[in-house]
Parts: structure tokens; C-alpha cells; sequence
């Protein structure tokens, strides 16, 4: 999506590499997204299901 809007910031990063946002954010598995600091997607799910998460719609 950052790829696509130029409002969106996406950040990619290592878990193992930063111990301390790994334990901040809960990672237990990847990939992990975190939208706003409230929204968590774990695992690979399709585009329109990580879209729909992403905007907080997870019933679309």
C-alpha cells in the first residue's frame, strides 16, 4: 500500500536484529503488521483480507 499512496509509511524489520520492538510490538510470528499502533495483522493473508484489516474492516 506505501508503494501505491504516498501518505502511507511502511517500515520493514528484522525481529532478531531489534530485540526491543520485537518485545514491544509482541511479535510471535511473521510477518506482523501493525497499523497506528492498534491494528495487528499476523501471518500472510489474501490482499483484500490485509486490506480490509488494514482500514479496520475486517468484514468487508
Amino acid at each position: 500500500m506505501a508503494f501505491a499512496n504516498e501518505h502511507i509509511t511502511a517500515y520493514a524489520v528484522e525481529a532478531t536484529e531489534f530485540p526491543d520492538l520485537a518485545r514491544k510490538y509482541r511479535v510471535t510470528g511473521v510477518p506482523k503488521t501493525v497499523v497506528n499502533e492498534d491494528i495487528e495483522i499476523l501471518g500472510g493473508i489474501p490482499q483484500d483480507d490485509f486490506i480490509a484489516q488494514a482500514l479496520g474492516n475486517s468484514q468487508l
